[in-house]
């Protein structure tokens, strides 16, 4: 009778180990925390570099636009982000889902000793933002992951950051229904289809070039089937590359998508100022009526899944097929 109590313990408790044991990561870097979880697991960032990360960050910060983009996009509030591309606060567009995260950086530096006063337990950031150049300092306030680096596909990167914050499942689903989104519309673009689509930012009362390569909205176009003007093709040099106002015919299309620093009411006021400059009235896409003013934070940032989104929005709203 004993052997059989100590045989039935002996089972139960081989039973209760295997319980805990699946209920892990199945990271094989990771440690196991007294639940029998992982609370650590090892990502590999855009510098080829093993960085050990929380399975379960609680505290992350964000210190470019396009991870702040996509930890929102996945559910994540940051406590800590950088501000958007001319504004005091985080990106426009993202301002709603981010109203607890406080600002620690721009898009030039961090801010370390706030930074460090935050505690944070993860911090993510890319080449797009100048926080690349202490990554040795950050990583002394916290596993610091390098997701990106400059020019990489956008759904690369935020590809990344979904891992480095445990939801990589998660963000192949959200890619998943993005692409069939893009077929939707696509499908729906009738005497539109091809259309030759341009983009440009409205700043210091002249037009710079911005969406080219494989960004959000380069690659959102080409998944549409939109062409670009000639001078909008190929990776870009910088951010943003200036337009000559003697060479405004190099910005027109059957589209204009137009914007400037900020979010939709300063991509009007652009609109206004643009109008008084000698043969922007000329253009094609003007005198078609079809300039479509956007939110520049959305369309003019380096953003991630939320800005693609925008962008996919403003192109169906505009070109696709009513009814």
């Amino acid at each position: 009778m004993q052997f059989r109590r100590t045989a039935a313990l002996l089972v139960a408790a081989i039973a209760g180990s295997l319980a805990l044991t699946g209920c892990g990561s199945d990271s094989k870097d990771g440690t196991q925390d007294k639940a029998g979880g992982s609370d650590k697991r090892t990502v590999t960032d855009a510098n080829g570099k093993k960085v050990e990360v929380p399975a379960a960050p609680k505290k992350v910060v964000t210190l470019s636009e396009p991870t702040l983009d996509a930890a929102l996009a996945l559910g994540v509030e940051p406590i800590g982000a950088t501000s958007g591309r001319g504004q005091s606060g985080v990106a426009s567009y993202l301002a709603e889902k981010a109203k607890s995260a406080k600002i620690v950086a721009n898009v030039a530096e961090p801010d370390l000793d706030k930074l460090s006063a935050m505690r944070p337990d993860l911090i993510l950031l890319d080449e797009t933002v100048g926080a690349k150049r202490v990554q040795d300092k950050l990583k002394g306030l916290a596993p610091t992951v390098l997701t990106a680096k400059l020019n990489a596909p956008w759904k690369d990167a935020f590809t990344a950051t979904a891992d480095a914050l445990g939801k990589k499942a998660d963000g192949e689903k959200l890619l998943a229904g993005f692409d069939k989104q893009v077929k939707d519309v696509k499908a729906g673009l009738g005497g539109n289809a091809g259309a030759v689509t341009s983009v440009i930012r409205w700043q210091n009362g002249a037009p710079s070039v911005v969406g080219k390569g494989k960004g959000h909205v380069g690659d959102t176009l080409a998944g549409l089937g939109l062409s670009r003007p000639k001078d909008q093709q190929g990776e870009s040099s910088g951010h943003s590359e200036p337009v000559s106002l003697e060479r405004l015919d190099s910005i027109d299309g059957d589209w204009l998508f137009f914007g400037a620093l900020g979010d939709k009411a300063a991509g009007e006021k652009g609109l206004k100022e643009a109008g008084g400059v000698p043969n922007f009235n000329k253009l094609r896409a003007v005198s078609k009526h079809h300039v479509v003013v956007i939110d520049g934070s959305a369309w003019n940032s380096s953003g991630g899944p939320l800005a693609a989104q925008a962008v996919l929005d403003d192109v169906k709203s505009a070109m696709a097929k009513k009814g």
